[in-house]
Order: structure tokens, then C-alpha cells, then sequence
């Protein structure tokens, strides 16, 4: 008797299937199957790991088979699904030279589409949404997550169902409306947003792709370790420092570095991995100085660096460990240093930073002046999002450093003139 004809919904799955071994959990190691959408290891909550059979991608992809491909995060297609990307041209953003300190780069993702490095991880989730036939998307965001799966979403078709602070930048929620998602402003942090989505998701029928609650927008934010390591010819910096608030971005660029070794491409060496947060939410630093292999919540969470705003990262078992391999460190930095670094970096480099990616200059300047890093330590800054997207925030937290004219007493009226 013949089989029944394969349906390209089949094939294509097939076609992925063959591409990712499985899929691993970060904590018990089990091993699951990419044929249908995955969230976390059912069995302890562990982030899934997206894997290859790297081994086999050796004899026929080396390094030098990347000349010549699209400046854009697929030309590593080989270590990413085998789907049609839903893409608008996210990745390869350029490492920057900097113009002050003759050994840092500066990668600069706020060149992104929707302007921030948001747009690699919702790239490669929304193609894996659309490749397993999910109509209905949702995920809390401090903003820039929320305005790229906006944006990825209307590009394949897919509804957004979006969860924000009230308080995010205005930038965010008009983006967002104007994609034409679903935007529901909360009294509170992302951590309360998050909580809406879980509570509505199967009623709703929505597919969650917040951080690190489905693989895939892992594999969208490890090309930026791919292209740190082809940007600076195969060689690893001294160092990275990272803006932290999910670490979804630290922790994909390990995993590259990981992979790379594996393909041959790289050596043994790794970056020392730093992670910078928001004095006023630095749950990382805390564990980190407590030796913890976990953090606590971080209560009363408040920075006007939207993105460093998470009270307790999803991954933070991953982060931390990261850290301690790399003989990296954690460290916070204030809101007074954040935007001081922010119009350093406009003035110094024409780069109109992101308050958290200004908060990696701020945390560089510590670390240089104390040794930790040398004159001539090589060191990649990540700018994660474009000034642009915070004119509100900018220019809010100008007026309040602003001094008040003194009040003059003019014919028994007291009042500034």
C-alpha cells in the first residue's frame, strides 16, 4: 500500500528535527524533542538548551564558508533552525572601535531592527512560532522585547499579546500599537507582567515566549558571541561586559563560545564575562557577593534603565555560573553613573547609547580604574539598545538634575522670575 503524500508542515518539521539534535535541560540534562514548541524541562523548570550535531557540522562548515554570506544573523544558519527566518535584517551590527580607549570595542546593537538586540532572540522565536503553526504569541517586557516581537509578529502574520510596566518608555508602547499588538500597561514591574501571562495563557490560548521560557530566543542572542569572535578575526577579547537584567544575551554568547570550540573555530579561551546592573536592582551582584548560586528577588526594584529592571532573572543559575567559569564578576553601577556615561559616550563616540548599555561604560570605568582590566586588555562594551528608543526617560531625568531658579522677593510676591 503507498503512504500517504507528506505534507510540507511535515516536511519542514522533519527538516528541523534534522537539523537540532534535541533540545537539553540547563539543570537535569534530559533530553526532548524540537518536533513540536517546547517551554522549560517539565520535570524542574530547567532553561532548554537548543542542540546540534556539531561534530558532523565540523567537515562542512568551517569558518572560512561564512565569506560573502548576508551581513545578518542567519549567515550562521548552520547552528540555527532550519526554518524560513521571519527576519528584517537583525544582526552583524558593527564593533566599534572606541575613540578614547585605544583597547575597547564597542558593539553596538541599538542598529538593530526596532533598535535594540531584542530583535535577534524575537527573530529567531517568531520564525520558530510560525514554522510550528502558533497563531497567538504573549510575553511580558520592560520594552524593547515587546516592541520586536510586535514588530516579528506583524512581519509572520501572528498575533502579540504584550504585558508592560505602565511606566515604560513611550517609545515601546507607540511602537507597539503601531505593529498592532495587543498592549496591556501594569500598575507594576516585569515580574507582575509576567505573572498576568502565565495566569491568561491558556485560556487565551497564547504561546509564551518571555526570557528564557522557550528556547529559541537563546539561539536569536548567541549569534552575538559568533560575531564578536569573527569581528575580532577568531580571537577572544579579555573581556565582555554585559548589561544584565534577564541575561539572556550572556548567556547565548557562552553557549556560542561553547559551539565555536567545538567547530574548530575557536581555542579553549574565553572572555571574562561581566555582568552590570542598576544599583537600585542588582540581584545578580547580591548573589554574586554572597557566593549564591541563585538569587533572591530584589525587592522594591527602581532604575530608570528599563531593561536592568528585573527583579529576579529566569536564568540566573546560568548567569551565575557563567560567571564563576569565566573568572568574571558582577558589579552595579548607579543611575547618576549610568547617565553620565550616556552623554560621555554621545559626546566622545557619537553613540547615543541606551541607558542600559551606558551602563557598561559606567561599569568599564570602574573596573579600569581599579586594574581589573589594563590599558591594553581588549574588551567588547555592549550598547544593547538605541538612545532613541528613551527620549522621554533622557529627557525626564535632565529636567530633574536641572537647578530651580532661586526664588526672589519682588513687592511682597515670592516666586522665580
Amino acid at each position: 500500500m503507498a503512504s500517504a503524500p507528506t505534507s510540507p508542515f511535515v516536511r519542514m518539521l522533519n527538516s528541523l528535527v534534522a537539523r537540532v539534535a534535541y533540545l537539553e535541560c540547563t539543570k537535569c540534562g534530559d533530553h526532548f524533542s524540537a518536533d513540536r514548541p517546547q517551554t522549560v524541562c517539565p520535570k524542574d523548570g530547567g532553561v532548554l538548551y537548543v542542540r546540534y550535531d556539531l561534530a558532523a557540522l565540523k567537515k562542512t562548515f568551517p569558518a572560512a564558508s561564512l565569506a560573502g554570506r548576508t551581513p545578518n544573523m542567519w549567515r550562521y544558519a548552520e547552528v540555527l533552525p532550519a526554518a524560513e527566518p521571519v527576519s528584517l535584517g537583525e544582526g552583524f551590527t558593527p564593533m566599534l572601535p572606541s575613540r578614547e580607549f585605544p583597547s575597547i570595542y564597542i558593539k553596538d546593537e541599538g542598529l538593530n531592527p526596532t533598535g535594540s538586540f531584542k530583535a535577534r532572540g524575537m527573530s529567531a522565536a517568531v520564525t520558530m512560532a510560525k514554522a510550528y503553526g502558533l497563531k497567538k504569541l504573549a510575553a511580558p517586557s520592560a520594552g524593547n522585547a515587546a516592541s520586536a516581537l510586535a514588530a516579528y509578529a506583524a512581519a509572520a502574520g501572528i498575533e502579540a499579546h504584550l504585558f508592560m510596566p505602565k511606566d515604560v518608555p513611550l517609545a515601546n508602547r507607540v511602537e507597539c500599537e503601531s505593529y498592532g499588538a495587543h498592549v496591556t500597561l501594569v500598575d507594576g514591574l516585569i515580574s507582575d507582567c509576567a505573572r498576568m501571562v502565565a495566569e491568561q495563557k491558556e485560556k487565551e490560548g497564547w504561546f509564551d515566549v518571555s526570557t528564557l521560557k522557550e528556547p529559541f530566543r537563546l539561539e536569536g542572542k548567541k549569534t552575538m558571541g559568533y560575531e564578536v569572535a569573527e569581528q575580532l578575526g577568531w580571537r577572544m577579547p579579555l573581556g565582555i561586559i554585559y548589561p544584565t537584567g534577564g541575561g539572556v544575551g550572556l548567556i547565548g554568547m557562552w553557549k556560542a563560545f561553547e559551539e565555536m570550540e567545538q567547530l574548530g573555530w575557536i581555542g579553549k579561551e574565553r572572555p571574562q564575562m561581566i555582568a552590570v546592573q542598576a544599583a537600585g536592582c542588582a540581584p545578580i551582584v547580591k548573589a554574586w557577593a554572597d557566593d549564591k548560586a541563585v538569587a533572591d528577588f530584589w525587592p522594591n526594584a527602581s532604575t530608570l534603565a528599563a531593561g536592568l529592571r528585573v527583579p529576579k532573572a529566569y536564568g540566573d543559575y546560568l548567569i551565575l555560573d557563567i560567571l564563576k567559569k569565566s573568572g568574571g564578576l558582577a558589579l552595579a553601577v548607579s543611575d547618576d553613573e549610568i547617565m553620565d556615561a550616556l552623554r560621555h559616550w554621545a559626546r566622545v563616540e557619537g553613540i547615543f547609547a541606551a541607558p542600559e548599555g551606558a551602563a557598561a561604560l559606567a561599569a568599564y570605568r570602574k573596573l579600569h580604574a581599579t586594574g581589573f582590566f589594563g590599558a591594553e586588555d581588549t574588551v567588547v562594551l555592549f550598547n544593547t539598545g538605541s538612545g532613541l528608543k528613551y527620549l522621554d526617560v533622557i529627557d525626564g531625568q535632565k529636567k530633574r538634575q536641572e537647578p530651580r531658579p532661586a526664588a526672589r522677593q519682588i513687592g511682597g510676591i515670592i516666586g522665580p522670575y
